[in-house]
């Protein structure tokens, strides 16, 4: 019986045993056998509510930060359109990394195989939901930007200051704190920032002897800026990651890469 389904093989051992209850009892066992087995089949019956309600339990734990990456991640290019390729991207790693381990230790795994889109459409439904303070009014203005981000490192603790225009070495922002040194390209986009961004900050954190190095962006960021920024040890951090960056720091050091190097 190894093929059946767990409620295949529960009804199966239910009426085996009051078959043979009932042989000694009669009707009243045979009764019983038959709500025990209408019980089984109502709860099989239940078990896609139950997968759906469990899904919004654990998405609606993360649900500000996953409504915090939707709005990082989706943003209106030069033509008008709504780009929410980032988001997708981070809609499926949330699914992943995090609702799936926790599906398959509630023995929902048999479920997930087959119903990622009605999880996708409740971790989306749950991140548009979630009521975030208004947005920011970040300056479109490029020089304006990398000041935004400067007050915005400011006023969490780091002495922060915009580079000069000329001879900043892709280096927009320089910010200090408790003896780290961190640099910042500044990326005021109607685009997912490229790989270009990446290179050139960890160039900057080489020139600067930088401990970290960031990009920062309203945009999003390529894949490819991903890739090189999972290999180098760059930061790709939206705007709004900046309050809280300190915090979230790990505390050993230097961990940046020359570009292309491990």
């Amino acid at each position: 019986m190894s093929g059946r389904s767990p409620t295949a093989v529960r009804l199966f051992w239910t009426f085996v045993a009051g078959s043979t209850v009932a042989f000694w009892y009669g009707p009243p066992a045979l009764a019983a056998t038959g709500a025990a087995s209408l019980a089984i089949l109502l709860h099989r019956l239940d078990r896609p509510r139950r997968f759906r309600t469990f899904v919004r339990r654990v998405s609606q734990r993360h649900a500000e930060t996953l409504a915090l990456r939707r709005r990082q991640e989706c943003f209106v290019d030069a033509y008008g359109n709504t780009i929410e390729d980032g988001w997708l991207r981070e809609r499926e790693y949330f699914i992943e990394r995090t609702l799936l381990p926790q599906i398959e230790t509630r023995g929902f795994a048999e479920d997930a195989e087959t119903r990622y889109e009605v999880m996708a459409e409740i971790v989306e439904r749950v991140a548009r939901r979630y009521a975030l303070p208004d947005d920011d009014g970040s300056p479109e203005d490029g020089i304006a930007y990398e000041r935004f981000c400067a007050r915005l490192l400011q006023e969490s603790g780091w002495r922060a200051r915009p580079t000069q225009a000329s001879g900043d070495q892709g280096c927009d922002v320089i910010a200090e704190r408790d003896g780290l040194r961190l640099v910042v390209q500044c990326k005021r986009y109607g685009r997912p920032v490229g790989n270009a961004a990446v290179q050139e900050i960890a160039a900057a954190a080489l020139h600067w002897s930088a401990d970290w190095a960031a990009v920062v962006s309203n945009a999003g960021f390529t894949p490819a800026a991903r890739k090189l920024a999972g290999t180098t040890g760059v930061l790709l951090l939206h705007h709004d990651d900046l309050p809280d960056l300190a915090t979230q720091l790990p505390r050993e050091g230097r961990r940046l890469l020359p570009v292309g190097g491990r």
